[in-house]
């Protein structure tokens, strides 16, 4: 007999993934999570691949990943050996939508950046201007 698989409830995989309780059910209602199993009492119990699964979504997700291209991954996904090079490209495709939103928030920071550097001489203006004579 093999070790028995470990099930966690959906407050314990809310504490390891992030998501709350109702994202989870939103997207189990919409897709993004499949075959979802639940306990004697009607409980979701959640396995190590539903959690693995819920990493890779929280990755998507904090990249900017749109929640239809997420559910079109997902169908994806649950299609086996055969869409392997559609997954690819799908991911290939977010890739450089991130590349693009890292380098015009790197065009962002930069204003920030003289922002900062125009209240720093201010401020040093200021300090000089206001000294109190030496005796």
């Amino acid at each position: 007999m093999g070790p028995v698989e470990q099930l966690y409830s959906p407050g314990q995989v809310a504490a390891q993934t992030g998501f709350s309780l109702d994202t989870l059910r939103y997207y189990e209602r919409i897709g993004l999570l499949d075959d979802i199993a639940r306990n004697s009492g009607g409980q979701r119990v959640f396995t190590e691949d539903d959690l693995a699964w819920l990493r890779i979504l929280r990755c998507l997700r904090e990249t900017g990943m749109p929640i239809q291209r997420m559910v079109r991954y997902a169908e994806l996904a649950r299609g086996g050996d055969e869409t392997v090079a559609e997954r690819l490209e799908l991911l290939r495709e977010h890739d450089r939508d991130i590349d693009e939103k890292i380098a015009n928030l790197r065009v962002e920071q930069e204003h920030i950046r003289s922002k900062i550097g125009y209240y720093q001489r201010e401020m040093a203006q200021h300090r000089q201007s206001h000294a109190s004579p030496t005796r």
